[in-house]
This record gives structure tokens, C-alpha cells and sequence, in this order.
């Protein structure tokens, strides 16, 4: 079993919304800090936001601040991502990661990866 997966992808228009969750399993999210990445075609993995192991943190690309929130319910072991007002630039896979040094945005900082999750948007 994959320590994390995602699920919440989908089709949405423009100025849609999409809330992505990513489960984890078997590693404790009071010690982990996850992040989302976004993988287009012919383009590089983009970190999207993370969160800190203590949820005090959040960190946000520019391209999506304002609009896409990441929280967490370590109860449920679950990271969540509240997109809004979604844009084509936005398409991609979608790949939750946990890492202990920290939020961060780069990958190589990520220990875990989930196996991502596919958002259009398109009209």
C-alpha cells in the first residue's frame, strides 16, 4: 500500500472548483510536512503549497495564491486542497509528497509520493 494517496481529480470549467485530498498511511502527520506538486505535459513538476507538520505553516507558488487553500485533519490523516476559481494553466497531475525537513516546494525535499491524481480544466 502506497503511503499516500490522492483522489478529488476531475474535469471542471474555468472558474470551477475541485478540493483534492491526499490520504496517508503509515506515517504520522504530527511529524511530516506534505506538499502538493503538479506535473504538466512538457512541462517540469511545479510545487503548488505545502503545510508544516504542526499546520502552523503554509507556503503558496504565486501562481496560485488567493485562490487554492491546503489544510489538514491529522485525525483523518488527511491533506487537503481547496482550489478555487480554477484556470487552464491549472491542468496537470496532481502528486501530494511527505517530507521531515519542513514545508517546502522543491521535490527533492519530499521523501513519500503519492501517485497524483489528474485535473482539467477545460470548457
Amino acid at each position: 500500500q502506497l503511503p499516500l494517496v490522492e483522489s478529488g481529480g476531475g474535469l471542471v470549467q474555468p472558474g470551477g472548483s475541485l478540493r483534492l485530498s491526499c490520504v496517508v498511511s503509515g506515517l504520522t502527520l504530527d511529524y511530516y510536512s506534505i506538499g502538493w506538486f503538479r506535473q504538466a505535459p512538457g512541462k517540469e513538476r511545479e510545487g503548488v503549497s505545502c503545510i508544516s507538520s504542526s499546520g502552523g505553516i503554509t507556503n503558496y507558488a504565486d501562481s496560485v495564491k488567493g485562490r487554492f487553500t491546503i489544510s489538514k485533519d491529522n485525525a483523518k490523516n488527511t491533506v487537503y486542497l481547496q482550489m478555487n476559481n480554477l484556470k487552464p494553466e491549472d491542468t496537470g497531475v496532481y502528486l501530494c509528497a511527505a517530507g521531515y525537513r519542513g514545508c517546502k516546494t522543491k521535490g527533492s525535499e519530499y521523501d513519500y509520493w503519492g501517485q497524483g491524481t489528474q485535473v482539467t480544466v477545460s470548457s
